[in-house]
């Protein structure tokens, strides 16, 4: 049994971190969520990335994540 730390970014650079749930090599049926990648964007082109995965009913962190996977299997395959 192993215990993640997820830290929170708050709005003065500092982080806060946090117990996450307790979880067991037993109940990892399909792979978990347990690290985050902070990256620096402008303004605007978040604002418009975010509306527009709204306007297609999904998440912004869906659709990253869905790119990152992409993106290890096409430069995998070479």
């Amino acid at each position: 049994m192993y215990i993640h730390w997820i830290y929170i970014l708050c709005s003065d650079w500092c982080f806060l971190p946090f117990k996450a749930v307790e979880m067991s090599e037993n109940n990892n049926k399909k792979k978990k969520k347990n690290s985050q990648m902070i990256i620096r964007i402008n303004d605007e082109e978040r604002a418009q990335f975010i509306a527009l995965c709204d306007s297609l009913d999904t998440s912004a962190a869906r659709e990253v994540r869905r790119f990152i996977r992409e993106f290890i299997e096409e430069h995998n395959e070479k």
